[in-house]
C-alpha cells in the first residue's frame, strides 16, 4: 500500500493519471449527449400520449351518451317499426333540431311519433267539437273542413314548435355572442390556446346564456377528437344558424388553414357582430311605431274619447232632463191658480 501510495509521487504516474482522467472527461463530454436521449422528443411524445389519451377519454364519453344510438323508449319502437323517418321524411328536421338544441335519436323519434299523431288528434277533437258539442251553425262542407284544418294543424305543429324554439335559442345565443368574442380575444391574446380559451369562456358565459356555453363546450369536445379541426368551427355554425357566427367560424377557420393570427380576426368579428347588434336593435326601434298603431287605436283611443267626450255627454244628458221637466212645472203651476 505504502509502495502504492509512493508511486503517485513520480512524475511519471502522475502524468498516466491526468491524461486517463482526460481521456475518460473528453469522452464522457462525446458520449453523454447521447446517452440522456432527446428530451424535447421525449416531452413531444408524452405530450402526443397524453392528447391521444384526452381525444380517447372525449370519444368514451359521447359514446357513453351515444348521440347516434338506437332510441330504445316506447316512442322510438314505434317509430323503428313504423318506418316514421323514412314515411314522414324531413331534410330539415336534423338541422332544425340541432339549432333548437335538441340532440340524439330520441328527439327525432319524438318528433315524427308527433307528425304521425297529432293529425288525428286533432281531427279528432274538432270533429268532437263540431259535431257533438257545438257546430256554430256549420253547413256540412264547413264542418268537414273544419275537421280537415284540423288534421292539418296538427301536422304542421311539430314544424313551429321546432322552429320557435330554434329561434328562440338563437336570439339568446346572440344577445352573449359579441361579448364572448371579447373574452375569446383577451384569451387568445393572454397566450391561451384556443380550445381553452372556448372552454374558459363557455364557464364564464354559462350564466348569461347557457346555450352559448353549451355550443362553445360541443365546439371544445370537436376541436379534440375531430380529425380536421375546421370540421369543429363548420358544426357551430351549422348549429347556431346564424350569420354573425358563420362569419366568425369562417374565420376561425381561415386563421387555422392559413396560420393567420387569430387575435385580429376575432377582434374585426367582435366589432362587427357588436355593430350587427345595435343595428338590429335600431330596426326594432324603428319599427315601434308601426307596431304600436293598431294597438293604440284599439285600446288607447277608446279610452281618450270616453275621458274626453264622458263629461260633455253626462252634461248634455242633465240639461235634457232639465228642460223636460221645465214644461211640467208650468203646466202644473196654472192648474193650482184656477183651483
Amino acid at each position: 500500500m505504502y509502495e502504492f501510495l509512493l508511486s503517485f509521487t513520480k512524475p511519471e504516474t502522475a502524468a498516466a493519471w491526468l491524461v486517463a482522467v482526460a481521456v475518460f472527461g473528453t469522452m464522457m463530454t462525446i458520449f453523454l449527449p447521447y446517452l440522456q436521449g432527446n428530451k424535447l422528443e421525449t416531452r413531444l411524445k408524452a405530450v402526443a400520449t397524453q392528447r391521444e389519451k384526452l381525444r380517447k377519454q372525449n370519444r368514451a364519453a359521447l359514446e357513453s351518451k351515444s348521440l347516434r344510438r338506437r332510441d330504445e323508449s316506447l316512442v322510438g319502437e314505434i317509430s323503428s317499426k313504423l318506418n316514421l323517418a323514412k314515411a314522414l321524411e324531413d331534410p330539415n328536421v336534423v338541422k332544425l333540431m340541432n339549432q333548437a338544441g335538441l340532440r340524439g335519436p330520441g328527439p327525432i323519434s319524438a318528433f315524427y311519433f308527433a307528425r304521425m299523431a297529432l293529425p288525428f288528434a286533432g281531427a279528432g277533437l274538432v270533429f268532437f267539437y263540431i259535431f257533438f258539442v257545438n257546430d256554430h251553425g256549420f253547413g256540412t262542407f264547413l264542418k268537414y273542413g273544419s275537421v280537415i284544418f284540423g288534421a292539418a294543424a296538427g301536422f304542421y305543429a311539430p314544424n313551429i314548435y321546432i322552429s320557435n324554439l330554434a329561434q328562440k335559442r338563437q336570439k339568446s345565443i346572440m344577445r352573449a355572442f359579441p361579448d364572448s368574442l371579447d373574452m375569446l380575444l383577451i384569451c387568445v391574446e393572454a397566450g391561451m390556446s384556443i380550445e381553452m380559451g372556448f372552454n374558459k369562456v363557455s364557464q364564464e358565459i354559462g350564466t348569461a346564456s347557457p346555450e352559448l356555453a353549451e355550443e362553445f363546450g360541443m365546439t371544445v369536445a370537436e376541436l379534440s377528437y375531430l380529425p380536421d379541426r375546421r370540421q369543429a368551427y363548420e358544426n357551430l355554425a351549422l348549429r347556431t344558424g346564424h350569420e354573425g357566427v358563420k362569419a366568425v367560424c369562417m374565420a376561425l377557420g381561415q386563421a387555422e388553414r392559413y396560420g393567420t393570427p387569430l387575435g385580429d380576426a376575432l377582434r374585426m368579428m367582435a366589432k362587427e357582430n357588436r355593430e350587427m347588434r345595435m343595428s338590429d336593435a335600431e330596426k326594432k326601434a324603428a319599427a315601434l311605431p308601426a307596431q304600436l298603431t293598431v294597438p293604440m287605436i284599439l285600446f288607447f283611443l277608446p279610452v281618450l274619447f270616453l275621458v274626453v267626450l264622458g263629461p260633455a255627454y253626462i252634461k248634455y244628458n242633465q240639461m235634457q232632463e232639465k228642460n223636460d221637466a221645465a214644461p211640467a212645472i208650468t203646466q202644473a203651476a196654472p192648474s193650482s191658480d184656477l183651483a
